[in-house]
């Protein structure tokens, strides 16, 4: 790669980190060109040369927020421990969203409304994924390596759970009487929902020497400041479409 290939992806870097970062708290019609342009450090029209709108930010958003959840299925192989595999899958995704609560509370709004932006990459591009993941699960069931389960269901299953400590993170901490996760309750979430995922496949949940998951830091404010920030991002993020 020369200098000016790792310049380019430099920027357009930047400018996706910024763009997470304003979707996330601001909501797609919330967030502005200018105000992504000023949290990158780069002059506005950078964006409209890399990628030509708001919109078309927000769609490469979704995309890279999608394929970064699901690099953690990557242990899915047909030649892989089941029990190992599926332990760190759901390890993997839980850590991903729990470090980038902001990246999960995008997507779900996207979902919620109606998936205006990522209708087509689902189809074009996470259904195959989909399909060849959910291969590797009926595999294992074909050959008597884990209970017979629905590996389409299964995967959305492990999506459902990991991610409800991010997108219902205000509710999940009131409820447990916390400011903040601390290290001793992701861990012990995470050893949960592991066993929770094994014990459904027919598994015996795995033991781990050390359940400390490295790179998880406490996040959000619980309690009212939290469900009012999280309600700002709903009222802004309404109604789609406000163009920049």
């Amino acid at each position: 790669m020369n200098r000016q290939q790792t310049n380019r992806r430099e920027k357009k870097g930047r400018i996706l980190r910024a763009a997470r970062a304003a979707f996330g708290v601001q909501g797609f019609q919330g967030a502005t060109l200018q105000g992504i342009a000023r949290r990158a450090g780069l002059p506005k029209p950078n964006i409209v040369y890399y990628f030509g709108s708001k919109e078309r930010l927000y769609e490469a958003v979704l995309h890279d927020i999608i394929h970064d959840w699901n690099d953690a299925f990557d242990h899915l192989q047909p030649d892989a421990d089941p029990a190992m595999a599926l332990d760190r899958v759901v390890r993997a995704k839980f850590e991903r969203v729990i470090n980038d609560p902001r990246s999960s509370r995008i997507f779900a709004m996207e979902i919620l409304n109606g998936a205006p932006y990522t209708q087509r990459h689902l189809r074009e591009a996470i259904r195959p994924w989909l399909a060849d993941k959910s291969a590797v699960i009926a595999g294992w069931v074909n050959d008597g390596r884990i209970a017979a389960i629905d590996p389409i269901q299964l995967i959305f299953m492990i999506w459902a759970v990991t991610q409800h400590y991010a997108d219902f993170g205000a509710q999940v901490l009131v409820l447990m009487d916390r400011s903040a996760y601390t290290e001793t309750d992701l861990a012990h979430i995470a050893d949960a929902l592991s066993a929770f995922v094994l014990r459904s496949c027919g598994l015996e949940p795995l033991t781990h020497a050390d359940h400390a998951l490295p790179g998880l830091a406490a996040f959000g404010p619980a309690g009212e400041d939290a469900l009012e920030q999280n309600d700002r991002v709903v009222d802004q993020d309404a109604h789609h479409g406000q163009r920049d």
